[in-house]
């Protein structure tokens, strides 16, 4: 998450909590899996594949990425997660461009990657943070880059609790699955085609949701696994 944007100073106050408590996500996430392996160019050694993940977290999608042989960089806001995806990498022998940053002024050259991936971590900042990353991701882009968007929906459980926050988030979330992770920004299908309006083209919208049965009427997950290519 940022770490410069006043609007997920809170978030990241969160999330460095949960690294430092421990937290850790070891194997990469099967919608980063899959969208790297369709979205690669095709033809082109993997070492001159230039993937970006924006919320690297402790590094797993990464990880697995550049296992696979693929050249990897990313911007996390913790400093403890930074340091631990580093240490990983390390003692593997990988290697990988991980730093602290701000989503918002992506410290990375114009048009410089193939693929951007967001895992849930843009969610973490208020809109107009949001906006700016986007516009962040895509000049960073090279031209048919493409950027896997996969945030939280509007018709997901936690959006019907907690309350507004000046940035557009629900904070203070006490039901549904996402209790406990700070405040988070729910996207709605129309924000999806403003977000990806001019710039873009959208090769998938999805909308993913699945249903705790023990809890059927107030546990629905919901997210998006959008795929944009900048144009």
């Amino acid at each position: 998450m940022s770490t410069n944007d006043s609007s997920t100073s809170r978030s990241l106050e969160v999330w460095e909590d949960i690294y430092q408590a421990g937290h850790t996500q070891r194997y990469p996430w099967d919608i980063v899996v899959s969208f790297v392996f369709r979205n690669a160019p095709k033809g082109k050694p993997r070492n001159e594949v230039k993937i970006l993940e924006v919320g690297f977290g402790t590094g797993s999608n990464l990880w697995f990425a550049a296992r696979e042989g693929f050249s990897v960089a990313g911007v996390e806001g913790s400093e403890t997660a930074v340091e631990y995806a580093r240490k990983r990498f390390a003692e593997e022998g990988l290697e990988g461009d991980l730093r602290v940053g701000d989503f918002t002024q992506l410290p990375f050259a114009d048009e410089e990657f193939d693929l951007v991936v967001d895992r849930e971590a843009l969610t973490c900042a208020g809109r107009d943070a949001l906006i700016k990353a986007i516009a962040e991701i895509r000049r960073v882009l090279k031209p048919g880059g493409r950027f896997l968007y996969n945030g939280y929906a509007d018709t997901h459980s936690s959006y019907r609790s907690g309350r507004l926050d000046e940035y557009d988030r629900k904070t203070d979330i006490d039901a549904g699955t996402l209790v406990g992770i700070g405040p988070v920004l729910f996207v709605s299908r129309s924000d999806i085609d403003r977000l990806f309006g001019q710039g873009w083209k959208l090769l998938q919208v999805q909308r993913r949701e699945w249903t705790n049965m023990l809890h059927p009427c107030d546990d629905i997950h919901a997210e998006w696994a959008v795929i944009a290519e900048k144009t």
